[in-house]
């Protein structure tokens, strides 16, 4: 071929291949759009193991252990508050307490001072807690204590010298010598047993007359001034001075700083509401009959006690038991006089 014809040719190619090129920069080619999610996951990096799964696992076991150790400390707080007093529990972990003071003498190993500083140390919590279930236990039953116990190991004052001989009549209010009533159309009202003054004044001759009530003394305190204004009545004990147990309110004679032989119990619910139901002197309860006689009728037995003195009122109350006293003293008294006469008229035929 000429080189005027290889010249043409090339110059043909040339022009054809312009033309392409200034097609494809008109009309570039277009690709489909790839969003960068879909390219960040079709080409993700390689990913290390994570520790997280493992220290959820660890703060997992931890958390369990911890409610069990607690649960279990409480249970068992919760056993002992209810199986041992305060003393028992005091006396059974002394051992445990003391073991978190464990020492060894200074002549000892390395290892045996050691291991008796790593025993020392993992007895000093269990050590701890029981000293704090202790503090709290006795916190907590000092605090009940007031609310159940009466309020003094000594109601009353300390007996006159002078007065030794002479016997204590505790006398309850509500249904013994009074009856409170409430109506709708008046509300509370009060009212005085029938022969309560006459009582209350004649006895106040040979005894040392108390009140004793589960009530509270912004209530006895007005009611008895009103009930004895002669001030027969020596002193007045409401609920504080009460034990509080099973859900009720008990008078406690032993609190009364008074010989229990010598204390009579005058109640409508003498054996009920008494923690010394030997001293208990039982009455009919009273509750607005007009015709009721039964302090008047309490009088000749109360009477004779307060002249003869036995030396121990409770096995004389004891013979009492399961009779109406004021019945059964006037019909024992008509005994011992018929005997007497009876007697009288035998020594009088031995005379003759």
């Amino acid at each position: 071929m000429s080189a005027i014809a290889r010249y043409r040719l090339l110059s043909t190619i040339l022009k054809n291949n312009r033309r392409l090129y200034s097609e494809i920069a008109a009309n570039p080619p277009r690709a489909p759009i790839i969003s960068a999610s879909s390219v960040v996951n079709d080409h993700q990096p390689p990913q290390h193991p994570s520790s997280s799964g493992t220290e959820k696992k660890s703060w997992g076991f931890l958390k369990y252990s911890l409610v069990a150790a607690l649960t279990g400390g409480v249970a068992t707080a919760g056993y002992a508050t209810y199986a041992y007093t305060l003393d028992e529990v005091d006396e059974k972990t002394k051992a445990l307490r003391a073991s978190a003071k464990y020492t060894v003498d200074d002549d000892a190993s390395a290892l045996d001072k050691f291991q008796a500083l790593l025993y020392s140390t993992g007895m000093t919590v269990p050590s701890k807690l029981v000293e704090l279930y202790l503090d709290l236990r006795r916190m907590t039953e000092e605090h009940v204590r007031g609310f159940t116990e009466p309020t003094s190991d000594k109601l009353l004052p300390d007996l006159h010298p002078m007065e030794q001989h002479v016997f204590t009549l505790v006398l309850d209010l509500n249904e013994t010598l009074i009856y409170s009533d409430w109506k709708r159309d008046r509300g509370w009202r009060t009212f005085k047993r029938p022969g309560v003054d006459a009582f209350l004044e004649h006895l106040a001759q040979f005894y040392e007359i108390i009140v004793y009530s589960d009530q509270l003394n912004m209530y006895v305190d007005p009611v008895v001034d009103r009930l004895d204004p002669k001030q027969c009545i020596r002193f007045r004990l409401s609920r504080g001075a009460t034990r509080y147990q099973d859900g009720k309110h008990y008078r406690d004679l032993s609190k009364l700083n008074r010989d229990p032989a010598k204390i009579l119990y005058v109640s409508g619910h003498a054996l009920e509401s008494n923690l010394q139901p030997e001293n208990g002197v039982p009455i009919k309860p009273w509750k607005l009959e007009a015709d009721d006689t039964a302090l008047l009728d309490l009088l000749p037995f109360l009477e004779y006690v307060a002249r003869h003195r036995p030396a121990d009122i409770r096995p004389v109350l004891a013979s009492y038991q399961g009779c109406d006293i004021s019945k059964e003293f006037i019909e024992r008294s008509k005994d011992h006089q018929r005997r007497m006469q009876e007697q009288k008229q035998h020594g009088r035929l031995w005379r003759h």
